[in-house]
């Protein structure tokens, strides 16, 4: 919810952005090493981030702190692969969201994503509240385990 109490439509306002590209404050950029990402904005209740994925770039197995989001496909095809721990052992459930889909998730979300296509993709993501810290995981035998826990304004800005 945010401060004045209303729930936050995360993925409507990823879709606001992703409809005014051209107000974005940077042009979406590649990096041949890692995914590139900025912050296009921070209110009280949430922040509005810009990722790029080159094919094979993705993310670890994460959650976001305890904050609920969305994410929208603004150009490419990006796979989310979804960790469901129900009945102990984690399952991986893969979804493939092309260019303007997008994808709502609740606080205690686990996921990684990946772009297993032959194109660039961008994406806008949302979180609300904003982002303090993130937990990495891996599947291991004895089910999901915590690998970090990066900090906001530690391990990203």
């Amino acid at each position: 919810m945010s401060a004045t109490g209303v729930r936050l439509d995360h993925l409507a306002i990823a879709r606001e952005y992703a409809d005014a590209a051209h107000e974005w404050p940077v042009a979406p950029r590649f990096n041949p090493v890692d995914r590139w990402y900025h912050r296009l904005a921070a209110a009280d209740d949430h922040e509005v981030w810009l990722l790029t994925w080159l094919p094979g770039q993705g993310t670890e197995i994460h959650d976001h702190g305890g904050s609920a989001g969305a994410f929208h496909i603004f150009g490419g095809t990006l796979t989310e692969d979804t960790v469901s721990t129900a009945g102990g052992t984690p399952r991986i459930v893969s979804r493939e969201l092309g260019e303007g889909a997008g994808r709502r998730f609740g606080g205690h979300h686990i996921h990684r994503i990946i772009n297993n296509s032959i194109r660039p993709a961008v994406s806008v993501h949302v979180y609300g509240p904003a982002l303090t810290s993130m937990t990495k995981y891996r599947i291991g035998p004895d089910g999901l385990e915590v690998l970090t826990v990066e900090k906001a304004g530690v391990s990203w800005a």
